[in-house]
Order: C-alpha cells, then sequence, then structure tokens
C-alpha cells in the first residue's frame, strides 16, 4: 500500500491489495483479494468491493444517493469480483427503498458512467462511456448498454440485451433484444451478442419467433402474449419473455412500426 494513499485503519483490506496514491479510503469499507485501487479513487463508507476488481483514479465509489429521500439511513454499494470501474466512474449507495446498490461479478463500467441509488446491475454486464442510471434501474445479466445513454428511474434492461449508443431509454428492454434509435424502440434481435455467447442459430430462431408475435404482426402486447403462450411450445426462453412482459411495470418498449405506438400496455 502507498504511504500518500488516505487509508483509514479500520478499513477491511484484503491481501495483496494495491492503493496507489492519493486515494482515500474510508473506515465502513471492505476491500477484496487482489483488488487495484487507482490513485485519487475515493472509496467511501458503505463500499464492498469484491476479488480482483480495478478501481480506476477518480472513480467515487458509495457515495451518498443523490436523493432527496435520503436521510442517511445505512447502506452500501456492492460490487462483484472480476469487475473493472472506469475513470470517475459513481456508484452511489442505496436508499431505504433496496438498501443497496449492486454491481455483478465481471462487469466493465466505462468512464463517466453513472450507478444512481438501488440499482441491480447482473453479471458480465458492459456500461458504456458516461451511461446514467437512474435510481433502481435493473440491468440483468449479460446486458450491454452503450455510450451516453440515459436509463430512466425503475427501468428494466433484461438479459443479453443490447442498447444503442445515445439511446433514452424510458420503458422496459426486454431480453435478447436490440434496441435504439429515437424514439426508442425494438430493432430486431441482438444477434452478434447471442452468437458470441454460444447460442445456436436454432434457438435465435426460436426467439425471433416469438419476437414476431410480439412485435410484428399487428398485435396489442396482451393479444401477442396470448398467441404466444397458446402457439409456441414452451421452453426457457419463451417463458423469460413472457414473464419479462407480463411483469413489465412501466411497459415493454415500442416495435418498430409507428401503428405499434398506441397500445404498449400488457
Amino acid at each position: 500500500m502507498n504511504t500518500l494513499a488516505s487509508i483509514h485503519p479500520k478499513a477491511k483490506i484484503g491481501a495483496n491489495v494495491r492503493i496507489d496514491p492519493f486515494a482515500v479510503i474510508y473506515e465502513d469499507v471492505v476491500i477484496g483479494d487482489d483488488t487495484w485501487i487507482g490513485p485519487g479513487a475515493i472509496i467511501m463508507d458503505g463500499a464492498r468491493i469484491g476479488k480482483n476488481c480495478k478501481v480506476f483514479p477518480g472513480a467515487v465509489i458509495a457515495g451518498i444517493p443523490q436523493d432527496l429521500k435520503f436521510r442517511g439511513e445505512y447502506s452500501t454499494a456492492e460490487i462483484g469480483d472480476n469487475t473493472t470501474l472506469r475513470e470517475f466512474v459513481t456508484v452511489n449507495r442505496g436508499t431505504a427503498s433496496k438498501g443497496k446498490t449492486v454491481v455483478g461479478s465481471n462487469c466493465l463500467v466505462m468512464a463517466y458512467a453513472h450507478i444512481a441509488h438501488d440499482c441491480s446491475v447482473g453479471n458480465n454486464c458492459i456500461v458504456g462511456n458516461s451511461v446514467g442510471f437512474a435510481g433502481e434501474v435493473v440491468v440483468e445479466d449479460w446486458a450491454i448498454v452503450s455510450a451516453m445513454s440515459g436509463v430512466h428511474q425503475f427501468v428494466r434492461i433484461g438479459t443479453h440485451a443490447f442498447v444503442q449508443a445515445t439511446s433514452k431509454v424510458g420503458q422496459d428492454v426486454p431480453p435478447f433484444v436490440l434496441a435504439g434509435r429515437d424514439p426508442f424502440r425494438y430493432m430486431g434481435l441482438n444477434v452478434v451478442g447471442l452468437r458470441r455467447r454460444n447460442f445456436t442459430s436454432e434457438k435465435i430462431e426460436e426467439i425471433h419467433e416469438i419476437y414476431r408475435y410480439i412485435y410484428m404482426r399487428g398485435m396489442n402486447r396482451s393479444q401477442g402474449v396470448a398467441a404466444v403462450e397458446r402457439e409456441l411450445p414452451s421452453s426457457p426462453e419463451r417463458d423469460l419473455i413472457i414473464n419479462f412482459i407480463k411483469n413489465s411495470q412501466r411497459g415493454i418498449i415500442k416495435g418498430p412500426f409507428s401503428r405499434q405506438d398506441e397500445d404498449n400496455e400488457i
């Protein structure tokens, strides 16, 4: 550890942790083995950082929430193993709503991204440069949110979804899809990502057929879901998509055609 860093003596620092000059480590902090804390990074009370993480210069982990309802309650910001937080990333603590903000394992959060109070980011996710998550956003495993996108409070982004750069994400993004344009909408499947993760051509076509019912056949969401359940065989992917849509609180993103804008409710 570097003597030019400020490290509270009660912070719990694992084995082989490197803390570079001018980093600040507060009292109520846990840092796992083999993690690197870069110059000028600030790790505040409530931070829980896993093993083999990289926290680049200027990042601030576990800052108090930017939420006017916050009253100083105890909460945490938790980072999983093998996750990289690049320059000037901010991950705020939770509030009384959930008590913690979580970024999973094997994630890459690029420079200047902001992850607000009570967000939950899954494993193997990528958050692009200057992305902003409002409070209580949920991002499921393997999702990618590209640079300079803004994600509205309470939005949920499904597993293996891909959000294009500069998107304004105001509704839920279902699993496996590619979403973008302005206004923000469904653009097909995240085919490249699915192939990289060893989805077969047959499985990709199965998923594509489900979304044809949801988005391409002129039905509203309730009709599309009912048709999928009635006409397509059950599978883990089918059931995951259907449950995601049924449980959506903000409604899922619109389809590629304007005539589908009229009904986005389940």
